[in-house]
């Protein structure tokens, strides 16, 4: 992977960010630590729950998601954190044997004002399933070093 600066990111570029399939295994120990509810960590409650069945947890969509991100994208020392996250979505259930792509969109670039030495790309991220229904949907953005600083 090559390290990103700035100035490598541009309104409407489009990142995959690869994919991952979810075990039974992964949702329950997830959840286990994270979510306890019953309709993420008990197969039984599960099935007699509104969902019918094992679903995991947004939260971990969300890590899972986050993992795509920095293996891809943020792995190198030009990302310098984020200010939040401003929208997220669980748009639909993870199952297990879904295996889930994750998707990055550059929204926006802004050069930090304050900050000469960097600048601002505010992002869409999303978790597509195996069937193209989209699980989940954020936006935010992130700090990232300008070249040459």
């Amino acid at each position: 992977m090559a390290e990103r600066f700035f100035e490598d990111f541009e309104p409407g570029q489009v990142y995959e960010l690869g994919s991952r399939t979810v075990t039974e295994a992964d949702i329950v120990a997830f959840a286990r630590d994270w979510d306890p509810q019953p309709f993420h960590i008990d197969p039984e409650a599960a099935a007699e729950s509104v969902f019918g069945g094992l679903i995991a947890s947004g939260w971990h969509t969300g890590a899972m998601w986050m993992r795509l991100y920095v293996d891809s994208l943020l792995g190198g020392p030009a990302s310098q954190g984020s200010p939040g996250i401003e929208e997220l979505r669980w748009l639909a259930p993870v199952r297990p044997g879904d295996t889930l792509h994750g998707r990055l969109t550059v929204l926006e670039t802004r050069h930090s004002e304050r900050r000469p030495g960097r600048g601002t790309v505010r992002i869409r991220g999303e978790m597509v399933n195996q069937e193209a229904v989209t699980v989940l949907s954020l936006v935010s953005r992130g700090h990232f070093t300008r070249r040459g600083w």
